[in-house]
């Protein structure tokens, strides 16, 4: 992967770049050395490069059970303890995978608390044998600890308790929780989230890296394409060379400038739920203390139909990331037409894919002379190793930046204000007081 500042530099100036040097170079320290914020959950750093073999194949070796043994494979999680999974399985599978008939298909579960979906989810798993892994720490979380329970119920109704048992998988703490406690007590297979890796860091863990190996990735090669990365950091924190940070460099300079939206831009549709990934893992990283980048996303060209307009001539605080992929896994040509009643023989004999790159330099460049910054990452494929690659990148260049912008990028003080005022509404022991308040605010007194 290459990263590209051309279309950014204008707004910039590379001396501007430059001048961050020293500054780069000591927030490298501080990651290495751990002397930051946060130092607690920097076990992501060096991850990709200490996984241990054992691991990977015992992943494996559960992946394969699994798969045999299953029509539809469900993963339990919210946040980073489903997202990063499915952003590489979404990348790399086919775009109709329900209809391929390919086994198992991945689905997800305990990502929201819609009545309606876990309903028909339950109506599927009647009629399809199936797996799941449930993610979580804790256990408690109420997302998924709502659809697990629901699930849990419903896979012993279906197998007995010793069968459902041995499709079952717990991805949760090493020695404590409710979750860990009850996989002691079920008999269900276990894999530890690390004490020092967060949720959003935590793919190459055996949260993202199971269900990537269920959905029949190579795991394998997704780890190298991040020790890669990892690699490429450790031998030049610089930023001559290091586009890990060149990116955190250029973002901060273009929130310094009032640019407080990052918009992420795919002209693939695969990478859709790698988006929703980064907008995690930014998010929920910088969004502290009123400060930090706003992170959105958009597909094109698709969205150029319907955010085209705001993002060529709308307010002047946004700049985009564009990933960029120049190889295709099909090639389809567009035909020639006697009549030509589309007007679009003066492309015929053309591949789809170069079309598609076309639209994506013709847009840059209008969105350029617009007023917005463009930063570009070539990608040659998306594959396992681009994708690894890909993540660590951004989860460096996501510490980088938060050093910069001097908050803790590790911790997420503000998720649990909506969860208090949920259990008080809900009648939770403990929260009584909070609750007559609430209902007080809400007009129900």
């Amino acid at each position: 992967m290459k990263l590209e500042l051309t279309q950014a530099l204008p707004f910039l100036g590379k001396e501007a770049l430059q001048a961050h040097e020293s500054e780069v170079a000591t927030v490298y320290n501080t990651i290495y050395n751990k002397t930051g914020a946060g130092n607690d959950f920097l076990g992501w750093v060096n991850l990709p490069s200490e996984i241990d073999e054992s691991l990977v194949a015992d992943i494996e070796q559960t992946a394969a059970s699994l798969r045999r043994k299953s029509d539809l494979f469900v993963v339990v999680g919210i946040g980073g303890s489903y997202l990063g999974a499915r952003a590489v399985i979404e990348a790399l599978q086919n775009h109709f995978a329900p209809l391929s008939g390919d086994k198992p298909l991945v689905v997800y579960a305990g990502h929201n608390i819609s009545e309606d979906y876990l309903s028909e989810l339950l109506a599927i798993l009647d009629k399809k044998d199936y797996s799941l892994a449930v993610i979580s720490k804790s256990g408690t979380t109420t997302e998924p600890a709502i659809a697990f329970r629901i699930l849990k119920q419903h896979i012993v109704k279906k197998y007995g308790e010793q069968e459902a048992a041995s499709r079952i998988v717990a991805i949760t703490d090493k020695a404590k929780g409710a979750l860990k406690q009850l996989a002691n007590v079920k008999g269900y297979k276990t894999y530890i989230v690390p004490d020092d890796v967060g949720g959003r860091f935590s793919v190459l863990t055996p949260v993202g890296l199971l269900p990537i190996a269920v959905a029949g990735i190579d795991i394998r090669k997704l780890i190298a394409g991040a020790v890669e990365m990892e690699k490429l950091c450790k031998n030049n924190p610089t930023l001559n060379g290091n586009p890990v940070s060149e990116y955190a460099v250029a973002r901060h300079l273009l929130y310094q400038a009032g640019k407080t939206n990052e918009i992420m831009v795919n002209y693939e549709p695969r990478l859709v739920y790698f988006s929703e990934w980064w907008k995690q893992l930014y998010g929920e990283s910088h969004g502290k203390e009123h400060k930090g980048i706003f992170p959105a996303s958009v597909t094109f060209s698709t969205d150029l139909h319907s955010m085209g307009q705001y993002l060529q001539d709308g307010l002047r605080n946004l700049f985009e990331t564009v990933i960029s992929v120049e190889g295709s896994n099909h090639e389809l040509r567009i035909p020639m037409e006697a009549d030509d009643l589309d007007q679009l023989n003066y492309i015929a004999g053309k591949r789809i894919a170069e079309v598609n790159h076309q639209a994506e330099l013709g847009t840059m460049l209008a969105h350029v002379d617009g007023g917005v910054p463009v930063l570009r990452i070539t990608l040659p494929e998306v594959s396992a190793l681009t994708l690894g690659q890909l993540i660590y990148f951004f989860e460096m260049a996501c510490a980088v930046s938060g050093y910069m912008l001097e908050v803790n990028p590790f911790d997420q003080p503000g998720v649990e204000a909506y969860k208090k005022n949920m259990f008080a509404l809900l009648g939770k022991k403990g929260y009584e007081a909070q609750t007559q308040a609430l209902n007080k605010r809400l007009g129900r007194e």
